[in-house]
């Protein structure tokens, strides 16, 4: 079988690009924080991002750093580095990739982002059982793109999920996934992090506000979510 130039013929190590190692850590770094926010429990959920590396000798594509199943967050190192190219080929690390590397890719293959958290946050998991869309309690839903679809229930790691998962996600940075979780991508670890949490207290929210008898919460309309996207476009510091 020829080899394929674009990767050398020994293993290689996280360390030796610069762009891996650190994306690596910031994912490690992501993962842990989905664990200590109590967004997921155990080794549920799963955390990617896609990479540039700096040397054309370790890879002349973009590469997916992504976590590796059944292995607790706080255990993983350099060694534990796991990549895969956007068709799915392991090319780095002996660990297994998690189950849902169909999900991710999916995400990779058809937008721009460029990072993508997967969680089992508990009160968006309630939601995502109830509702076919998080009903808009909040401005903060501009910040996802509009009101947050509940992707339909398939197996965990299946093309079949990913495929609801992008129609759910369509002009969205955030989804629900039915009696699952939640889905949020970004251009940077943080920004998709960031998203998830504000999913789960939306989904608190929501569900607190709905739970107080005789009364129905009021929701904002397509036009306030319009303008509130709008000022969140100006939102913070310059250059971020």
């Amino acid at each position: 079988m020829k080899k394929n130039p674009a990767f050398p013929a020994r293993p290689w190590l996280p360390q030796e690009d610069q762009a891996v190692a650190r994306a690596w850590h910031d994912l490690v770094e992501t993962a842990r924080a989905t664990v200590r926010d109590g967004l997921v429990a155990g080794t549920s959920g799963n955390v990617s991002v896609r990479v540039t590396p700096d040397r054309p000798a370790v890879a002349t594509e973009d590469l997916v750093l992504i976590t590796p199943t059944g292995v607790p967050y706080d255990r993983l190192g350099p060694e534990d580095a796991v990549a895969v190219t956007l068709d799915g080929r392991q090319v780095l690390g002996s660990l297994k990739p998690t189950s849902e590397l169909p999900l991710h890719l999916a995400v990779y293959r058809t937008g721009t982002a460029r990072a993508v958290v997967h969680t089992h946050a508990p009160h968006a998991t309630a939601v995502s059982t109830l509702v076919d869309t998080l009903p808009p309690v909040h401005y903060m839903a501009a910040a996802l793109g509009g009101p947050v679809r509940t992707a339909p229930y398939a197996l965990y790691g299946s093309e079949e999920l990913a495929g609801h998962l992008l129609e759910a996600l369509r002009d969205r940075t955030g989804c629900l996934l039915r009696n699952h979780g939640t889905v949020t991508t970004g251009d940077t670890l943080t920004q998709a992090l960031d998203r998830t949490a504000q999913l789960e207290w939306m989904c608190r929210v929501w569900l607190l506000a709905s739970s107080v008898p005789g009364h129905t919460p009021a929701l904002l309309d397509e036009g306030q979510l319009a303008d509130a996207a709008e000022r969140l476009r100006g939102y913070g510091q310059p250059g971020g």
